[in-house]
């Protein structure tokens, strides 16, 4: 279940020829966020030694949307590994919670050069931790 929420802004041409945002931005919408969410929040430095590289994602659409749309993205997390964590998302329109979109991305953490997988950054893993995995009480 996604614990925060980052805004995506539609735009123009992301309508397609049916009137509706096409599936593929729903991908961007996902992808930027998460991505967004781990530069700011846990420090990941896309140019780095270490980088998360999508290997998995899936998408249940639920309704349409279409450009002007203001949307959101709820991010969290599924499963924290040691070498990948699965994102759970929501694709919603701002100031609403029932999902137009869910979806699911998995990264796996790899050394630059050797394109080997390595244990999830401390910084990251860290910040998941702290706030992304829901706390049983």
């Amino acid at each position: 279940m996604p614990i925060v929420r980052h805004p995506f802004a539609l735009r123009w041409n992301d309508n397609d020829q049916y009137g509706h945002v096409n599936n593929t931005v729903y991908y961007q919408a996902m992808d930027t966020a998460v991505n967004t969410w781990m530069i700011r929040e846990a420090g990941l430095d896309p140019a780095g030694d270490v980088r998360g590289y999508c290997v998995a994602s899936s998408c249940d659409f639920r309704s349409p949307v279409a450009y002007p749309d203001d949307l959101e993205v709820g991010i969290g997390v599924g499963r924290l590994g040691t070498t990948s964590l699965t994102w759970d998302l929501q694709i919603l329109r701002a100031g609403d919670d029932t999902p137009v979109a869910e979806g699911r991305f998995t990264h796996v953490f790899v050394d630059a050069a050797t394109q080997r997988p390595v244990p999830v950054p401390a910084p990251i893993r860290a910040a998941v931790e702290e706030h992304l995995l829901e706390k049983v009480t």
